[in-house]
């Protein structure tokens, strides 16, 4: 069966955690193409504003307020996009929050809250829109994950975990939905100037600005590609590096993090919050 790929022309366009970063820069880049982008967070005032400031684009912005970690919030945007708006036929699942873990401090609120924003709430999200679209007999679905989710890395025990779940996920679910006649791809980024990335603990590579973010993604939309990856050389980079046995991975990451010099007892950083929020 062709792989689908959604076109303004097809219906609606749906990005969860549209609010800040990533996925207001999509939800304009969409808008600009044509789309009718459906955008869901829990700050209807950063929605409200994005809708106004897409209102000379060639699409537009319909605002939907929910929390993902609601599935019941969910299946009501979905039925709101059916009933209210057309077929449903992009998704992008992007939101998530970033939350620092240190082993000395293990603190259970930060599991949970990340397991329920990250993973099941694209799960949330996944089962009303597959739904839908298995109704439609076509669709094209994206999730966000991130180069955390290759591997382990320092105070990333929790969303790292998150996001090397949704790889599998993705990779998983893709048997089927070949089948389906639904499209489904892996968004998995590098290292981009957005919130989560604000008081990260080691240095980090050249960050990719959401506007650029939201162009590589736009483009592998439309592309024939499970993945999309960027930026290349950081991605690419981490992909080796997770094939090094692991005595070379740990001296490695330990080296270019400078975790190892790091005193143990430091205090981590203010935890960041939902950028939904």
């Amino acid at each position: 069966m062709q792989d689908f790929v959604a076109h303004p022309e097809h219906g609606i366009a749906w990005i969860s955690g549209a609010s800040s970063g990533i996925g207001r820069a999509m939800a304009l880049k969409l808008a600009d193409e044509g789309y009718k982008v459906a955008v869901t967070a829990r700050d209807h005032e950063e929605l409200a504003e994005l809708q106004a400031e897409a209102s000379d684009l060639s699409g537009s912005i319909i605002v939907l307020d929910g929390d993902v970690t609601d599935a019941e919030d969910m299946e009501h945007v979905l039925a709101s996009i059916e009933y209210g708006h057309g077929a449903l036929a992009l998704a992008v699942f992007n939101a998530g929050v970033c939350l620092p873990v240190h082993a000395q401090e293990l603190k259970l609120a930060d599991f949970q809250q990340s397991f329920a924003v990250n993973l099941q709430g694209v799960v949330n999200c996944l089962v009303p829109t597959i739904r839908h679209m298995k109704a439609k007999g076509q669709g094209q679905i994206a999730i966000v994950s991130s180069v955390a989710g290759y591997s382990g890395l320092p105070s990333s025990a929790a969303y790292g975990a998150t996001k090397a779940a949704l790889i599998n996920m993705a990779e998983s679910l893709k048997f089927d939905l070949d089948k389906m006649g639904i499209r489904i791809q892996l968004i998995t980024t590098g290292f981009s100037d957005t919130p989560a990335t604000k008081n990260n603990e080691f240095p980090l590579p050249p960050l990719v600005s959401v506007e650029e973010a939201a162009e590589q993604i736009s483009t592998g939309l439309k592309s024939r590609s499970f993945e999309i990856t960027f930026p290349k050389r950081v991605t690419y980079m981490m992909k080796l590096v997770n094939l090094l046995p692991y005595g070379l991975y740990f001296r490695l990451i330990n080296r270019s993090s400078g975790w190892r010099a790091r005193p143990l007892d430091k205090h981590a950083p203010p935890v960041m919050p939902h950028p939904a929020e």
